[in-house]
């Protein structure tokens, strides 16, 4: 057993996907999971502003700024639904945009999405690692290790499969959400019977208030600090493809459930928060402290902390079921490297998951681990992709009127204004605190995926090949067998058959198959085109193209006569930038350098240039 299979297990076939899929029962916990644990930092992050302020009138005026939230969270659910039943391939307010608004808005809504997928890692971990901190303190000076060792934890068990991952982390999400019920009914039957009072601090620590009356701005500032809890709600639109058939139905129904357990939660964490008056401390969550004053230090105060502490680490896991099948998709559309749109081993998007890893491990560090830090850069991306995703859909009732219309335009037009709202209100309170990063993040990662999509468009129009036509005789003595690797008929392949009839008579094309249709649809151009070569065609059922070509290499190789050899064709393309080349090549290189391991093989790269000047490349197709 290699060191990859011991650490991922062992690999799955293709027709092994269904197995991978969410049912609901394990699907609600991985996608619940980023939105359930929001009440664990949302509540606190509302009174972190709110309490200095104005102090004991904050516990007055929390209602005010919970009420709204939970309104704002019902229609975005309604909308959601709307949009899975719509858009089942997936991409939530990315494939929205694309279909009703355009190019612009789908590109700031993907990277928006993007940004905010690598922030509920990065703030989720934090804050799992805060509840653990709370509880033991002498963890306090490691908390950045241990947020950095929370992420590998969860990287490596989604690299090992959505199945297995559901698994892991199914029963903690559940867990969370029954304790979780347990304090808010417990806590809400003492204060209903008088036995539950407010906590007691010392001198000093709850201010007295600042101001006759509440101001607006501290109000609207909290508000953009308690949107953090509608994180998670796009999630499961997003990932549509990922549930089991009927993906549809069950990625709704997940889609309901989710939200009645949020207002559940966040409703009963608000009432017991405002009853009990509870003071943001440095060391102690508010959640924690809640916890202590329905059960004091007892086994369900550390069953609160330690699930709460894990539902925080399984927060980030919603991350990793959205993000990655965002980047299929737009790796698909061509807006992102296409190696996001292959699956690895165990049928996940692998490069996903690893991107995710790397740019949230570089937050935590960034930023010390530090929550509050982090928050400001954390709720403005969702808003963005709420806002579009709901003026999208607005477009689209206008568009279409089928039944219902009225009543779902309404809908989707007042969430897009109240969603819009909001993005103003989180980002102008937000930008001093660090949410002017985003304003530079979000246009240039914008334009990266627009250079990406110019990129791969302008070489797919140099790559078409509408008719063969070779320039070397067919009936001139050749002194060596050529295999030819081929993934697409274009004209890359054909300077490698054209090369390949300058050296032999003796050539085979051989395509390594890891999607059937394609396969399929390689064996039709191949007819259509009459190509003068035969065409052979190796199935892969784990995607795997090294294995199976060396063992037809090794097979070639047995049937030599002494002194014959095998020669190889590649392309690699010869790009004009360096950093080009982290589009290209990568399976030429690894193909290359295990070809080395025959002794009877040659590997021969043939260099196709890419011209980018567009004046240079039509005057030399003019030659042609």
């Amino acid at each position: 057993m290699s060191i990859k299979e011991l650490i991922l297990g062992k690999p799955l076939k293709n027709n092994e996907i269904s197995h991978e899929k969410l049912t609901r029962l394990w699907g609600l916990p991985i996608m619940a999971s980023d939105a359930v644990s929001s009440v664990a930092y949302a509540i606190e992050e509302i009174l972190l502003i709110l309490v200095p302020a104005v102090g004991i009138l904050a516990f007055h005026s929390l209602p005010y700024i919970d009420l709204p939230i939970l309104l704002l969270l019902g229609i975005l659910v309604l909308s959601y639904s709307q949009i899975i039943d719509h858009y089942p391939r997936g991409g939530g307010a990315y494939a929205v945009a694309q279909e009703n608004i355009g190019k612009t808005a789908a590109l700031l809504s993907a990277a928006a999405l993007t940004i905010d997928y690598i922030m509920t890692v990065a703030v989720s971990i934090s804050s799992s690692t805060a509840a653990l901190v709370s509880a033991f303190p002498g963890l306090r000076d490691h908390k950045v290790m241990i947020s950095l060792v929370c992420v590998a934890l969860i990287t490596l068990i989604n690299l090992r499969g959505v199945r297995e991952a559901s698994k892991v982390f199914g029963l903690p999400t559940y867990i969370f959400i029954a304790s979780m019920g347990i304090l808010i009914l417990c806590g809400l039957y003492k204060l209903f019977t008088g036995t539950l009072a407010p906590i007691e601090y010392g001198g000093g620590i709850l201010p007295a208030e600042t101001m006759q009356g509440i101001g607006i701005l501290v109000l609207l500032k909290a508000f953009s600090s308690g949107c953090s809890a509608m994180s998670g709600v796009e999630a499961v639109s997003d990932a549509v493809p990922s549930f089991a058939a009927p993906s549809t139905r069950n990625a709704k129904h997940v889609l309901y459930i989710l939200g009645t357990i949020i207002i559940f939660i966040f409703g009963g964490t608000s009432i017991l928060a405002m009853r009990l008056q509870v003071v943001p401390l440095e060391g102690h969550t508010v959640l924690s402290q809640i916890s202590a004053a329905v059960f004091g230090h007892t086994f369900m105060y550390y069953v609160i902390q330690v699930f709460t502490s894990l539902i925080l680490i399984l927060a980030a896991n919603t991350a990793y079921n959205g993000l990655p099948q965002l980047l299929y998709i737009l790796a698909h559309d061509g807006y992102v490297p296409r190696q996001f749109s292959s699956r690895g081993t165990k049928l996940s998007f692998s490069n996903g998951i690893i991107f995710i890893f790397i740019a949230a491990a570089a937050l935590i560090i960034g930023f010390q681990s530090e929550v509050h830090a982090l928050i400001p850069l954390y709720s403005v991306g969702v808003f963005v992709s709420f806002t579009i995703a709901q003026y999208g859909m607005f477009k689209k009732w206008r568009i279409m009127k089928e039944k219902g219309w009225q009543y779902k335009c309404w809908i989707n037009g007042f969430g897009a204004i109240v969603t819009a709202v909001v993005s103003v209100i989180v980002f102008c309170m937000k930008f001093v605190d660090g949410a002017w990063i985003l304003a530079i993040a979000l246009p240039v990662l914008m334009f990266g995926m627009y250079s990406v999509n110019k990129y791969y468009s302008k070489i797919g129009e140099q790559l078409k090949l509408e008719k063969f036509h070779p320039y070397y005789d067919k009936e001139i003595v050749r002194s060596t067998q050529c295999i030819v690797l081929i993934h697409d008929i274009n004209k890359p392949f054909l300077k490698a058959i054209n090369y390949a009839n300058s050296i032999s008579n003796n050539i085979t094309a051989l395509h390594v198959c890891r999607h059937p249709e394609h396969a399929q649809e390689l064996r039709q151009k191949w007819a259509d085109l009459k190509m003068p070569v035969p065409l052979e065609i190796i199935e892969t059922p784990y995607r795997d193209i090294i294995h199976p070509m060396d063992e037809y290499l090794w097979k070639r190789e047995r049937a030599l006569n002494h002194g014959e050899n095998i020669s190889v064709i590649l392309i690699k393309f010869i790009t004009e930038h360096r950093f080009d080349n982290l589009l290209h090549n990568q399976t030429t290189y690894f193909v290359s350098q295990h070809l080395s391991k025959h002794k009877n093989v040659s590997t021969v790269i043939i260099p196709f240039h890419y011209i980018w000047d567009d004046k240079l490349f039509g005057e030399l197709e003019d030659r042609k």
